[in-house]
Protein backbone atom coordinates (compact mmCIF):
# COMPACT_ATOMS: atom_id res chain seq x y z
CA UNK A 1 0.00 0.00 0.00
CA UNK A 2 1.06 3.54 -0.54
CA UNK A 3 2.50 4.97 2.65
CA UNK A 4 0.70 8.22 1.83
CA UNK A 5 -2.82 6.81 1.99
CA UNK A 6 -4.26 5.06 4.99
CA UNK A 7 -5.74 1.70 4.11
CA UNK A 8 -8.83 2.60 6.12
CA UNK A 9 -9.64 5.24 3.48
CA UNK A 10 -9.74 2.69 0.69
CA UNK A 11 -12.30 0.08 -0.29
CA UNK A 12 -10.87 -3.40 0.29
CA UNK A 13 -11.51 -5.98 -2.44
CA UNK A 14 -10.45 -9.43 -1.27
CA UNK A 15 -9.32 -12.02 -3.78
CA UNK A 16 -9.71 -15.51 -2.33
CA UNK A 17 -7.95 -18.70 -3.41
CA UNK A 18 -8.86 -19.65 -7.00
CA UNK A 19 -10.30 -16.19 -7.61
CA UNK A 20 -9.67 -13.05 -9.65
CA UNK A 21 -10.84 -9.49 -9.22
CA UNK A 22 -10.26 -6.37 -11.30
CA UNK A 23 -10.98 -2.76 -10.47
CA UNK A 24 -10.96 0.72 -11.93
CA UNK A 25 -12.01 2.29 -8.60
CA UNK A 26 -9.15 4.59 -7.63
CA UNK A 27 -10.30 4.48 -4.03
CA UNK A 28 -9.86 0.73 -3.70
CA UNK A 29 -7.21 -1.92 -3.32
CA UNK A 30 -7.08 -5.59 -4.16
CA UNK A 31 -5.60 -8.01 -1.64
CA UNK A 32 -4.98 -11.74 -1.41
CA UNK A 33 -3.66 -13.82 1.46
CA UNK A 34 -2.07 -17.24 1.91
CA UNK A 35 0.08 -17.39 -1.20
CA UNK A 36 2.06 -20.52 -0.46
CA UNK A 37 2.62 -22.62 -3.56
CA UNK A 38 -0.15 -20.62 -5.25
CA UNK A 39 0.69 -17.67 -7.50
CA UNK A 40 -0.64 -14.16 -7.05
CA UNK A 41 -0.43 -12.37 -10.39
CA UNK A 42 -1.01 -8.62 -10.41
CA UNK A 43 -1.25 -6.25 -13.36
CA UNK A 44 -1.73 -2.50 -13.46
CA UNK A 45 -2.14 -0.03 -16.31
CA UNK A 46 -1.07 3.41 -15.03
CA UNK A 47 -2.66 5.34 -17.91
CA UNK A 48 -6.22 4.14 -17.26
CA UNK A 49 -5.62 3.24 -13.58
CA UNK A 50 -6.97 -0.27 -13.91
CA UNK A 51 -5.63 -3.25 -12.03
CA UNK A 52 -6.34 -6.90 -11.38
CA UNK A 53 -5.17 -9.68 -9.11
CA UNK A 54 -5.41 -13.42 -9.81
CA UNK A 55 -4.78 -16.08 -7.12
CA UNK A 56 -4.51 -19.51 -8.73
CA UNK A 57 -3.60 -22.89 -7.22
CA UNK A 58 -2.42 -25.22 -9.99
CA UNK A 59 -0.55 -24.86 -13.27
CA UNK A 60 -2.65 -26.99 -15.62
CA UNK A 61 -6.36 -27.71 -15.93
CA UNK A 62 -5.79 -30.70 -18.24
CA UNK A 63 -6.81 -33.45 -15.82
CA UNK A 64 -9.48 -31.41 -14.03
CA UNK A 65 -12.24 -31.05 -16.64
CA UNK A 66 -15.26 -30.28 -14.48
CA UNK A 67 -13.32 -28.35 -11.82
CA UNK A 68 -11.74 -26.21 -14.55
CA UNK A 69 -15.15 -25.45 -16.04
CA UNK A 70 -16.62 -24.56 -12.66
CA UNK A 71 -13.67 -22.39 -11.61
CA UNK A 72 -11.16 -21.52 -14.33
CA UNK A 73 -9.32 -19.22 -11.87
CA UNK A 74 -8.02 -22.31 -10.07
CA UNK A 75 -5.51 -22.94 -12.88
CA UNK A 76 -2.80 -20.91 -14.63
CA UNK A 77 -3.70 -22.06 -18.14
CA UNK A 78 -7.36 -21.07 -17.86
CA UNK A 79 -7.15 -18.25 -15.29
CA UNK A 80 -4.43 -16.10 -16.84
CA UNK A 81 -6.18 -15.68 -20.21
CA UNK A 82 -9.40 -14.65 -18.43
CA UNK A 83 -7.39 -12.29 -16.20
CA UNK A 84 -5.91 -10.61 -19.29
CA UNK A 85 -9.26 -10.41 -21.10
CA UNK A 86 -10.83 -8.71 -18.08
CA UNK A 87 -8.04 -6.11 -17.97
CA UNK A 88 -8.38 -5.44 -21.71
CA UNK A 89 -12.17 -5.07 -21.33
CA UNK A 90 -11.51 -2.31 -18.78
CA UNK A 91 -9.28 -0.40 -21.19
CA UNK A 92 -5.87 -1.71 -20.13
CA UNK A 93 -3.23 -2.34 -22.80
CA UNK A 94 -0.51 -4.94 -22.37
CA UNK A 95 2.24 -2.58 -23.55
CA UNK A 96 1.47 -0.20 -20.66
CA UNK A 97 0.73 -2.74 -17.94
CA UNK A 98 3.13 -3.49 -15.12
CA UNK A 99 3.04 -7.11 -13.98
CA UNK A 100 4.02 -8.67 -10.67
CA UNK A 101 4.21 -12.32 -9.71
CA UNK A 102 4.32 -13.58 -6.13
CA UNK A 103 4.14 -16.92 -4.30
CA UNK A 104 5.23 -20.21 -5.80
CA UNK A 105 6.77 -21.28 -2.49
CA UNK A 106 7.78 -24.81 -1.63
CA UNK A 107 5.53 -25.54 1.30
CA UNK A 108 6.04 -28.43 3.74
CA UNK A 109 7.18 -31.55 1.91
CA UNK A 110 5.87 -30.25 -1.41
CA UNK A 111 9.45 -29.50 -2.44
CA UNK A 112 10.24 -33.18 -2.71
CA UNK A 113 6.87 -34.61 -3.79
CA UNK A 114 4.86 -32.43 -6.13
CA UNK A 115 6.87 -29.21 -6.62
CA UNK A 116 3.62 -27.29 -7.16
CA UNK A 117 5.23 -23.92 -6.42
CA UNK A 118 7.91 -24.44 -9.05
CA UNK A 119 5.37 -25.73 -11.58
CA UNK A 120 3.08 -22.74 -10.94
CA UNK A 121 5.96 -20.33 -11.42
CA UNK A 122 7.07 -21.98 -14.66
CA UNK A 123 3.52 -22.13 -16.03
CA UNK A 124 2.97 -18.43 -15.31
CA UNK A 125 6.19 -17.38 -16.99
CA UNK A 126 5.48 -19.57 -20.02
CA UNK A 127 1.94 -18.26 -20.52
CA UNK A 128 3.04 -14.63 -20.14
CA UNK A 129 6.02 -15.20 -22.44
CA UNK A 130 3.64 -16.58 -25.09
CA UNK A 131 1.72 -13.30 -24.82
CA UNK A 132 4.97 -11.24 -25.06
CA UNK A 133 4.47 -10.04 -21.48
CA UNK A 134 7.33 -9.59 -19.05
CA UNK A 135 7.10 -9.48 -15.27
CA UNK A 136 8.62 -6.40 -13.62
CA UNK A 137 8.14 -7.38 -9.97
CA UNK A 138 8.77 -10.92 -8.81
CA UNK A 139 9.04 -12.60 -5.43
CA UNK A 140 8.65 -16.36 -5.85
CA UNK A 141 10.03 -19.54 -4.34
CA UNK A 142 11.44 -20.10 -0.89
CA UNK A 143 9.31 -21.43 1.93
CA UNK A 144 7.34 -18.37 3.10
CA UNK A 145 3.67 -17.61 2.64
CA UNK A 146 2.87 -14.17 1.23
CA UNK A 147 0.11 -11.56 1.23
CA UNK A 148 -0.05 -9.25 -1.80
CA UNK A 149 -2.04 -6.09 -2.40
CA UNK A 150 -2.46 -3.65 -5.29
CA UNK A 151 -3.63 -0.08 -4.77
CA UNK A 152 -5.67 0.99 -7.79
CA UNK A 153 -5.17 4.74 -7.39
CA UNK A 154 -1.37 4.53 -7.43
CA UNK A 155 -0.40 1.10 -8.74
CA UNK A 156 1.52 0.52 -5.51
CA UNK A 157 2.08 -3.13 -4.63
CA UNK A 158 2.38 -4.29 -1.04
CA UNK A 159 4.06 -7.56 -0.14
CA UNK A 160 3.93 -9.08 3.33
CA UNK A 161 6.37 -11.92 3.88
CA UNK A 162 8.04 -13.26 7.02
CA UNK A 163 6.16 -10.67 9.10
CA UNK A 164 7.58 -7.72 7.15
CA UNK A 165 5.75 -5.36 4.80
CA UNK A 166 7.47 -4.29 1.58
CA UNK A 167 6.16 -1.66 -0.81
CA UNK A 168 6.99 -2.06 -4.47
Amino acid sequence: MSIHRAMAELKRITVTISDMKASADRNSYLITHSLGSCIGLVAYDPKVMVGALLHFQLPDSGNHGRRAQENPFMFADTGIPLFLRKLYSLGAHKDRMVFGMFGGANMLDDEELFKIGIKNTRATKKILWQQSISVRHEDVGGHASRTVSLEIGTGGVGLRKDGKLYTI
